[in-house]
């Protein structure tokens, strides 16, 4: 049977993924210091600092989803919310409209057309750890953050990564490692990887807008990766 490139990810990744919403919601766009050298070295406390956001939060996102039968990733748009501390929300616009909703321990994924599925987060107790780790990401709180990640940072404070690789056995049997791209004080993409499965890649805010006239796919995850959008002078970033 032909696999369909719209249809949604088995349960368990879809969940995964879902869990990662907190992260997502909390990209956010702060002014560097006056004083701050953008060619000065990253390192874990700059970044924590700056791209914790508290609540309510909102920013649009562009999922990039692989597959064998599209010669370009398949695109995946909508805005990713987080309208308080406790409710985290991803909205699907295109190509079609589905809302994940993660609140009180519950997943609910409501489809177009469809009747809302729940998943109780008790379901899968690694994504429990999963979803304290970016919480504590969310909370600047790198101590809480290292229980769970062995957590680095490579790149300037021009443009750097974030690594963080899962310490848990059962979050590192279905997820790789995650990596978190920012630009200044900008986070622009989520590149998680789960194990035995190809890179899922999330552009966010700026990065976003540079997107919107690319199709090729080699160039949307040069995007990812930190590259100027096409007519856009690197020097001057």
């Amino acid at each position: 049977m032909t696999r369909n490139p719209l249809r949604t990810h088995r349960p368990g990744h879809r969940l995964a993924s879902a869990a990662l919403l907190a992260l997502a919601a909390c990209a956010a766009v702060l002014p560097l210091g006056a004083a701050e050298r953008v060619d000065a070295p990253a390192d874990v406390d700059w970044v924590l600092a700056r791209i914790v956001r508290p609540a309510p939060a909102r920013t649009p996102f562009l999922e990039l989803r692989g597959s064998a039968l599209l010669k370009a990733p398949l695109r995946i748009t909508g805005e990713y919310r987080r309208p308080d501390g406790d409710t985290l929300v991803r909205e699907v616009q295109a190509p079609y409209r589905e809302t994940t909703t993660i609140a009180g321990g519950e997943i609910v994924i409501e489809r177009e057309g469809r009747g809302p599925r729940r998943f109780s987060m008790s379901r899968a107790p690694e994504l429990a750890g999963l979803q304290s780790g970016f919480g504590a990401l969310l909370g600047g709180d790198r101590l809480e953050l290292e229980r769970h990640y062995r957590v680095t940072v490579d790149g300037s404070r021009r443009q750097w990564t974030l690594h963080l690789v899962p310490r848990d056995a059962a979050v590192a049997a279905r997820l790789s490692d995650v990596r978190l791209r920012g630009r200044g004080a900008e986070l622009r993409c989520i590149e998680s990887r789960p194990v035995g499965g190809d890179p899922q890649r999330t552009l966010l805010a700026g990065a976003v807008v540079d997107a919107q006239d690319i199709d090729d796919g080699a160039a949307l995850r040069a995007l990812c990766d930190g590259a100027p959008a096409p007519g856009t002078d690197a020097a001057a970033r």
